[in-house]
């Protein structure tokens, strides 16, 4: 979700929790600054229900649960607390907490035009501290493309671009396949097309193929 401007007074962490429980509206928190969220459009909240959907179908008789939008996590204690779009968390605190989440292995990100440079760059930054995450998915809602962040052993984060709605991806850590046409079901986003200019000297030949 998006930012709004930051509210002037600078919080700590009880204050800033005492504010979401009386709030209607969620609040960001990082290093005692307190930033208000602001709504989504309607790509970006059916987006969001696609995800939830087969998630939660997926998991479903498993000791995984999936939230999204309204719980919060938090992302390093005492200094940073968000409301990912959504996550899947195993542990067992987590799955009994009232409010905050704090062991996701996955963590998914629907863009929009004024959030897509913080959530690739500085928010992701922030999430590979956590040492539950295994897996932080980007949902484009301009066009079919979801960008696949991964852990690998050696602790590296590998990246997969997917951008066909027939392209799925695999989490061995839920033993869960997510379809990308079950993400963009019914939003009326459509698939990247490839247009080849007629001056190069190659499009005759990829023309015929």
């Amino acid at each position: 979700m998006e930012q709004e401007k930051s509210v002037a007074k600078r919080y700590t962490v009880a204050e800033y929790m005492a504010l979401e429980a009386r709030s209607e509206v969620r609040h960001e928190f990082f290093e005692g600054e307190v930033f208000a969220m602001s709504g989504g459009t309607i790509k970006h909240n059916l987006l969001i229900g696609n995800c939830y959907a087969a998630l939660r179908t997926g998991l479903r008789g498993r000791a995984c649960r999936a939230f999204f939008e309204n719980v919060q996590l938090a992302v390093e204690q005492g200094r940073y607390y968000n409301y990912p779009d959504l996550m899947v968390t195993c542990d067992p605190t987590d799955l009994l907490a009232e409010r905050t989440v704090t062991a996701p292995v996955l963590v998914i990100e629907v863009l929009s035009k004024s959030t897509e440079t913080r959530d690739r760059s500085w928010k992701f930054n922030q999430y590979k501290h956590l040492p539950s995450l295994q897996h932080y998915l980007l949902v484009s809602q301009a066009t079919c493309l979801v960008e696949w962040y991964r852990r690998e052993e050696s602790g590296v984060w590998s990246f997969t671009p997917l951008a066909l709605f027939t392209d799925a991806l695999f989490i061995p850590e839920l033993d869960l396949t997510l379809q990308l046409q079950d993400i963009y079901e019914d939003t009326g986003i459509t698939q990247m097309t490839i247009r080849f200019d007629s001056e190069d000297p190659d499009y005759k030949n990829r023309e015929d193929k």
